[in-house]
C-alpha cells in the first residue's frame, strides 16, 4: 500500500534570493541533521542566459534504523538522488528526490518546492509532499513503515529550523539583502521597499487576512474554495487549529484536498473536517466515511441554515432548563443543563421527539459558532465547548420509556454529526439512580467521549479536584452555591393542557423533517421511482441535485406528450411480498412503447451509492417530463461466470434489493436561468458514503450527462 504525506505551506518571511542562499549552506553537509552523512554533486548545468540551473546530487542518509536491521540489509547508509532546478527568472527552487538503495524493494519519492508568496513578493514558501510505497523487505515491511513515517516527521519539523537557523547566521553576518537575477545588459528590477510597493504588500496581506478570517468564520458547511486558502498555511493551522503533528497536518491537507476535488470546491470549513480526523484517531478512510455520511445528513435537514430558520417554541423557552452561560478557565463556552429539573416526559409530550432533537440540533450549531468566536477572542484555537449537568431532583420519572428513547436517539444523531466538540462534562450532585440512568445510557456514548465525564455525587464538588479547578469561582451558578446568576430556566411541570395527541405528534414529526426541500423515495427491482414535471414552456430548464443514499441506481429523463396515471397499487402477490411503500410512484403505464408513447432525452445515467449528481436539462418540447430512478440490475453476464469480489460486495450491500435516494427538482423559466445554455449539464463530485477503495472506483467510473 503507497502512504503519502504533505505537509502545509511554511512560510519565510524573507525573499526568495536570501532563503536560497540559506539553503545552499545545507551542502555538502549540515550539522544540524546529523543523519546527513554526505552528499556529491553528480552533474550540474547551466542554462546560456544563467537563469536555470540543474543539479542532481547522491546524498548518504544514515537511517535511524534498528542494528539488526542494517545488518540484515547489509547497509550501513541509504543513498538518495537529488535533484535542483533552479529557475531564478521565475524564482522557483523545485527539488525531487528519490532512493537508490533498495529501490527494487522500497520506492521513498519526495518533491519539495521554494517559490515567491502570491500575496507578498518579499515572502517566499515551501511545500513538501512524500509518498512510501513498500513491496518487500526481508520480512520488516511494518517495522521500515513506521521508521520512514518517523523520519518524514522529524524532516518537516526540522526543515524550517534549518532555514531559520542559516538565516540568522546570513544576518549576523551581516548579509540581509541578495539581488535579484536580471538577464545580462538589463537594469535590475525597481525595489520593492519603495512606498507605492509597500502599499501593495499591505493590502495583500489584509486580504489574506481576511480570507483567513472567512475561511474560519463561515458556517461548518459548505465554503467555495479560494485561490489564497486552497493550501493550508503552517501559521494558519497554529493559529485557528492548534498545534499538530506532521502526520496530522498532512491527513487534514490530504483530506481537504479530497474534498475539493470531488465536491466541485466545495468544502466544509477546516475545524470541522479536523474533528472528524480526531475522532478516528486521524484515520484517513474511516474519518471520510463519516463524514461524508454526515455531510448528507446535513444537505438532507438543512441543517447550515437550522440557525437562521429555526424559532424554538415557547414551552421550550419556559421549560427547558438549559443556556449558555459565559466560559470556563480554557475559554470554552460553557453549556449549564439543569436536567434533575427537567420535565422530559412533559417535554416529549407536548412537542414531539423531533422537535427536542431540532433544539439540540440548535444548541449545537450555536456551540460552534461560539467556538469560533472565543477563538478570536483569546487568539488561540477553541474547537469545543464544556457542558456542566446539575443532576439535582433526578429521579424515577426522568427514566419515562419515550422520554429515555428520544435520548437515545438524540445522543446517536449528535454522537455520528458533532464529534469531538464536547470538551468536557461536569455532572454534579448524582442521585442514586443515576447508575440505572448511566447504564442505559452508556453504551450509545462514544469511548473516548466517555473519557471526558467527571461525575461527582452529593455536594462536595467544589474542594479540590471539583468545580473550580474548571470554572472560576466569579462564574459559578448561584444554585450551584456561586454568586453568579444563571438564566437557565428553573423547569417545573409542563402543564397536561399542552399535551398533545399521539395523532398530533406523529404529524409534526413527519412534518418537521420533510419541511426540507428535499425529498426521499425507495427504489425496488422492477419498481422505480418516476417523479412527473409538466412544462408549458418549449425552453424552461428543468433542474435536479440528488444523493444515492443506498444501492445503485440508474438516471432516466424522458417526455410524453400526454400525461401518464400513477400505477395502481397492487395486492401483494402469491408469496406475500407486499408493493412498494408510499414514498415510491410509477408513472409509466407498462403498455407504454418507449419511442412511441414516450421517448427517451437524456443518456442513462448509472449513479453508484454515496455519490451526489447535480445538473439540468434544457427542454425542446412542452409536454410531459419523467424524471426516473430505477434499480441498477447486476450484468446478465454474471450469472454465467465467476462473480468477482466487487459484485458480490456491492449485491451484499443492496439488502432486500432496495435503494434509496434524496432528491430536489426545480423549474426555471430560460429568462430566469443565470448561465449559458450551453454550460447545462450534470456531473458527479463523488459524494462517497464508501470506503476508500469504493470512493476510488466511483470517481473512475463517474462520467457528465450533457443536456441537450
Amino acid at each position: 500500500m503507497v502512504q503519502k504525506y504533505q505537509s502545509p505551506v511554511r512560510v519565510y518571511k524573507y525573499p526568495f534570493e536570501l532563503v536560497m542562499a540559506a539553503y545552499e549552506r545545507r551542502f555538502p553537509t549540515c550539522h544540524l541533521i546529523p543523519m546527513f552523512v554526505a552528499s556529491d554533486v553528480v552533474s550540474e548545468e547551466t542554462s546560456e542566459d544563467g537563469a536555470v540551473t540543474k543539479v542532481e546530487r547522491r546524498c548518504a542518509l544514515d537511517v535511524d534504523a534498528p542494528r539488526l536491521l542494517k545488518r540484515i540489509a547489509g547497509v550501513d547508509y541509504v543513498y538518495f538522488i537529488q535533484r535542483n532546478t533552479l529557475d531564478r527568472q521565475e524564482r522557483t527552487l523545485h527539488i525531487e528526490s528519490h532512493n537508490e538503495t533498495f529501490s527494487n524493494r522500497v520506492i521513498i519519492s519526495e518533491t519539495c518546492c521554494y517559490s515567491v508568496h502570491p500575496e507578498n513578493g518579499e515572502w517566499t514558501c515551501f511545500e513538501q509532499t512524500a509518498s512510501l510505497d513498500i513491496k518487500s523487505f526481508f520480512g520488516f515491511e511494518s517495522t521500515v513503515e513506521k521508521i520512514a513515517m518517523k523520519q518524514y516527521a522529524s524532516s518537516i519539523k526540522k526543515g524550517k529550523e534549518i532555514i531559520d537557523f542559516y538565516l540568522n547566521e546570513l544576518e549576523d553576518e551581516g548579509i540581509t539583502h541578495v539581488d535579484r537575477w536580471t538577464p545580462s545588459g538589463l537594469p535590475p528590477p525597481p525595489s520593492t521597499s519603495d512606498s507605492c510597493c509597500a502599499l501593495q504588500r499591505c493590502v495583500s496581506h489584509c486580504v489574506l487576512h481576511c480570507v483567513l478570517q472567512r475561511c474560519v468564520l463561515h458556517s461548518v458547511c459548505l465554503i467555495p474554495s479560494m485561490g489564497s486558502i486552497d493550501k493550508l498555511d503552517a501559521d494558519y493551522i497554529k493559529r485557528y487549529l492548534g498545534d499538530l503533528t506532521p502526520l496530522q497536518e498532512s491527513c487534514l491537507i490530504r483530506l481537504r484536498k479530497w474534498l475539493q476535488e470531488t465536491h466541485k470546491g466545495k468544502i466544509p470549513k477546516d475545524q470541522h473536517i479536523l474533528r472528524f480526523l480526531r475522532a478516528r484517531d486521524f484515520n484517513m478512510d474511516k474519518a471520510r466515511e463519516v463524514l461524508c455520511q454526515s455531510l448528507t445528513w446535513r444537505k438532507q435537514h438543512q441543517v447550515d441554515y437550522l440557525l437562521e430558520t429555526w424559532t424554538s417554541p415557547q414551552v421550550l423557552h419556559d421549560y427547558y432548563t438549559g443556556d449558555w452561560h459565559h466560559h470556563d478557565r480554557d475559554g470554552r463556552p460553557l453549556y449549564v443543563l439543569r436536567l434533575g429539573q427537567m420535565d422530559t416526559k412533559g417535554l416529549v409530550r407536548a412537542l414531539g421527539e423531533e422537535s427536542l432533537l431540532r433544539h439540540v440540533l440548535s444548541i449545537n450549531e450555536e456551540g460552534l459558532r461560539r467556538c469560533e468566536e472565543n477563538t478570536k477572542v483569546f487568539g488561540r484555537p477553541i474547537s469545543c465547548w464544556t457542558c456542566l449537568v446539575d443532576l439535582e431532583g433526578l429521579n424515577m420519572r426522568h427514566l419515562w420509556r419515550p422520554g429515555v428513547k428520544a435520548l437515545l436517539r438524540i445522543i446517536e444523531v449528535v454522537e455520528a454529526n458533532y464529534p469531538e466538540t464536547l470538551g468536557r462534562l461536569l455532572i454534579l450532585r448524582a442521585p442514586r439512580v443515576f447508575p440505572v440512568l448511566w447504564t442505559l445510557v452508556s453504551p450509545f456514548i462514544d469511548e473516548n467521549t466517555r473519557k471526558k465525564f467527571l461525575i461527582y455525587a452529593g455536594n462536595d464538588y467544589q474542594g479540590p479536584g471539583g468545580l473550580l479547578d474548571y470554572i472560576d469561582k466569579d462564574i459559578i451558578p448561584d444554585f450551584l452555591g456561586g454568586e453568579c446568576m444563571c438564566e437557565v430556566p428553573e423547569g417545573g411541570l409542563v402543564p397536561k393542557s399542552m399535551y398533545r395527541t399521539t395523532e398530533d405528534m406523529e404529524n409534526e414529526g413527519v412534518r418537521l423533517w420533510t419541511e426540507t426541500i428535499y425529498q426521499s423515495a425507495s427504489i425496488f427491482k422492477g419498481a422505480p421511482h418516476e417523479l412527473l414535471i409538466q412544462i408549458i414552456d418549449a425552453s424552461s430548464v428543468i433542474t435536479w441535485d440528488f444523493d444515492v443514499c443506498k444501492g445503485d441506481v440508474v438516471f432516466n429523463i424522458f417526455h410524453s406528450k400526454r400525461a401518464p396515471q400513477p400505477a395502481r397499487k397492487e395486492p401483494p402477490g402469491p408469496h406475500g411480498v407486499p408493493p412498494p411503500p408510499g414514498n415510491n410512484v410509477q408513472l409509466i403505464d407498462k403498455s407504454w412503447t418507449l419511442g412511441q408513447d414516450y421517448s427517451r432525452v437524456e443518456s442513462a445515467l448509472t449513479c453508484k451509492e454515496g455519490e451526489s449528481v447535480q445538473g439540468s436539462h434544457v427542454t425542446r418540447w412542452p409536454g410531459f417530463y419523467i424524471l426516473q430512478w430505477r434499480f441498477h440490475s447486476m450484468p446478465a453476464c454474471a450469472a454465467t461466470s465467476l462473480p468477482r469480489v466487487d459484485d458480490v460486495l456491492a449485491s451484499l450491500q443492496v439488502s432486500s434489493h432496495k435503494c434509496k435516494v434524496m432528491y430536489y427538482t426545480e423549474v426555471l423559466g430560460s429568462e430566469d436561468f443565470r448561465g449559458s445554455m450551453t454550460s447545462l449539464e450534470s456531473s458527479h463530485s463523488g459524494f462517497s458514503q464508501l470506503s476508500a477503495a469504493t470512493t476510488s472506483s466511483s470517481q473512475s467510473q463517474s462520467s457528465s450527462m450533457i443536456s441537450r
